[in-house]
């Protein structure tokens, strides 16, 4: 058995757009399931990654009207890879503008990894605009939660995947991983960025799951995918997202009142299981589910099955309980 069996069966879009969001950006959106049905967005994670047909399939599609859209800079949005005008804050004002040009009023938010944090900061900034949230592998984006998988922490874990993430960088440089990378993945030497940009890349897809899948290390070393990923990755965590420090847990007052499920797997590499517990314990309400057998991938089968479970449940009951 497979992950995927819990899931439900592919769909094609009903609707597709390409938006254009300023003078560099056009973003691609798509639209499937049921046109009258709950609306909800899947934030792809990343920042960089775009997102998957596969993806599509966490929603039951006679309930859901299932909004999938590529961040700037990654998927089929373009321009491919470009860092201008490429922020946290753009982020946010992009989803806002989706859903005014889809005429949505509410809509809830479906997100993992970098796709939990920009669902929070969207919420946090257009709470009257979120229904509900279901968020998996919580990234909070705080120095410490940066510097665990990128300069210190993981690699205890995963130490012989480890000296092939930092084989790009110079010896004399690997004190502050995160800005020698960003040196060579904004540098113009082609050869050693896209050397870099897999390295980066990998070492997340190597990270990602308990058990070590090919499918998905091969996903993450292609290198259209890895590009678009290692860059803007980079240069939002040189820029250590774009936020304040801790900003998500500072306003979680704001959307304490949204019905919330956080999923997390408890050997989650990526984004250490402590992130959701700090967020949870900011929102009282919420239902925090810990997947015992799991890490960072949402599709791991037990998280699998939970964020089918949440998604179930948020149309059957009307909300998250």
């Amino acid at each position: 058995m497979t992950p995927y069996d819990c899931l439900y069966p592919p769909i094609e879009p009903y609707s597709q757009h390409s938006l254009q969001v300023d003078a560099t950006h056009t973003l691609h959106v798509e639209e499937c399931g049921n046109p009258n049905g709950t609306p909800v967005l899947f934030i792809h994670g990343g920042p960089g990654g775009g997102y998957s047909a596969i993806h599509r399939q966490f929603f039951n599609p006679d309930s859901y009207r299932i909004v999938l859209f590529d961040q700037r800079g990654c998927g089929r949005s373009r321009p491919h890879a470009c860092l201008t005008n490429n922020t946290t804050a753009h982020l946010i004002e992009d989803i806002e503008k989706i859903r005014r040009h889809l005429q949505i009023d509410k809509w809830a938010l479906f997100g993992g990894s970098w796709g939990s944090t920009l669902a929070l900061l969207y919420a946090q900034a257009y709470p009257e605009r979120v229904s509900g949230m279901i968020l998996r592998g919580i990234f909070l984006c705080r120095k410490t939660d940066l510097h665990w998988f990128y300069q210190q922490g993981a690699d205890r874990i995963y130490p012989d995947f480890w000296q092939d993430y930092i084989a790009p960088i110079p010896v004399e440089k690997r004190h502050d991983l995160i800005a020698a990378y960003h040196e060579v993945l904004t540098g113009t030497d082609e050869i050693a960025r896209m050397r870099a940009a897999e390295a980066w890349s990998v070492w997340e897809g190597r990270t990602s799951t308990l058990q070590p899948d090919p499918n998905l290390i091969n996903h993450f070393g292609d290198p259209f995918h890895a590009l678009a990923m290692a860059r803007i990755e980079c240069h939002y965590f040189y820029h250590e997202a774009f936020i304040e420090e801790a900003q998500i847990l500072h306003n979680a007052a704001v959307i304490q009142h949204i019905p919330t499920t956080i999923i997390h797997g408890r050997y989650d590499m990526v984004c250490p299981v402590n992130q959701a517990f700090d967020l949870a314990e900011r929102l009282p309400n919420a239902k925090l589910v810990i997947c015992h057998h799991a890490g960072h991938s949402a599709f791991e089968r037990e998280i699998c099955e939970a964020l089918l479970q949440a998604t179930d449940d948020f149309v059957n009951v009307g909300g998250v309980e």
